[in-house]
């Protein structure tokens, strides 16, 4: 492998709102889901709480007090119930998770650094997700072409920012040593936190521009992915 600008030569990429824009493809999925089901309610009250409910689940699986296929329908449950929804959570469940791979938008830049650092590297994916759905949604983009390998909260049983998941991770690179790693992803508590206990480089991609924490620090912080390519050496 060719060295890049700041030595790295493996690549680890979180998915969900670090290359592909989460939040646009939950809520067309989510509106389309509750359309099909007949839903009359005001699906944007109803879509609100189901971030809410969404979010707080999600963060119980990053502490090992639930698992991921609690989560898929448990939280079309609570929100129907919190709204009084005749609508059955589990057929919510599939039509949603069947419409994701179908409404794929991806974040700015995506294509384009992934390329770049294919060529000087090996591009990996980390994500706390459901192994089928990102998959089907890795396929269905223009990102596969550069993905070496994807590994899967829902897969191999550990979730970020569990160590062990970055562990599994760096058996299935080509070649592997923690200082010409570096880990790329959104969320602090997750990605940058995973990667601090790893004991490999990080970079926040912080869009948002949002406060830090002094307690979890990255290697890197950027608002942009070209960014990145800039801060390796390759523009």
């Amino acid at each position: 492998m060719v060295k890049c600008g700041m030595n790295y030569s493996l690549f680890l990429f979180d998915l969900d709102d670090t290359l592909l824009d989460f939040n646009k493809s939950q809520e067309m999925s989510f509106f389309l889901t509750l359309k099909g089901l007949g839903v009359d309610q005001d699906l944007n009250t109803l879509y609100s709480d189901y971030q809410i409910i969404n979010e707080k689940l999600w963060k119980q699986l990053e502490n090992n007090l639930i698992n991921q296929d609690y989560i898929k329908v448990e939280r079309f449950r609570q929100l129907f119930d919190l709204h009084h929804v005749e609508a059955n959570p589990l057929m919510a469940s599939a039509s949603y998770l069947n419409l994701l791979p179908q409404t794929i938008v991806l974040i700015d830049g995506a294509t384009e650094l992934l390329a770049k650092l294919s060529k000087v590297g090996e591009v990996g994916i980390i994500t706390n997700g459901i192994g089928s759905t990102q998959e089907k949604r890795i396929q269905q983009s223009p990102l596969a072409n550069y993905i070496s390998f994807l590994t899967v909260s829902d897969i191999v049983g550990y979730a970020k920012p569990d160590p062990r998941i970055f562990e599994i991770a760096s058996k299935l690179a080509r070649s592997f040593s923690k200082d010409r790693t570096i880990m790329i992803g959104d969320r602090l508590e997750a990605d940058i936190l995973g990667a601090q206990n790893f004991g490999i480089d990080s970079c926040w991609f912080n869009q948002s521009k949002l406060p830090g924490d002094p307690s979890i620090v990255p290697t890197f912080e950027i608002s942009h992915l070209s960014e990145f390519s800039k801060k390796m050496g390759l523009d």
